[in-house]
């Protein structure tokens, strides 16, 4: 099994502890990927899941780059039909979860 889809779990178990429900994984659009798509309430939420046991390559958030997120903000208008939607970043590193809401709002 690949190690980022072990993080996608606990970030999508997380997601589901806090009241998230989950509408998809790996999510493919024109110009890539979302890890997991989901609903906040009524509001649409793309999250990018990052994760690492170590720092040796740094640490796991700090390969969320601009043009990642732009790739997001793409998928979200091709997923969303127009509604607003979020962009979350979730870091898994070793035991800690750590959500980053609103990385971009659009």
């Amino acid at each position: 099994m690949r190690r980022g889809k072990v993080y996608e779990d606990i970030a999508e178990e997380y997601l589901k502890s806090i009241g998230y429900r989950i509408l998809g994984r790996n999510v493919r659009c024109g110009r890539g990927e979302v890890d997991i798509v989901a609903l906040d309430g009524n509001t649409l939420v793309l999250v990018e899941v990052k994760g690492g046991r170590t720092e040796e390559f740094g640490h796991p958030a700090e390969r969320f780059s601009e043009e990642k997120l732009r790739r997001l903000i793409s998928c979200g208008y091709e997923i969303s039909g127009g509604r607003p939607f979020r962009v979350d970043l979730i870091v898994v590193f070793g035991e800690e979860v750590d959500h980053i809401k609103n990385v971009g709002f659009f």
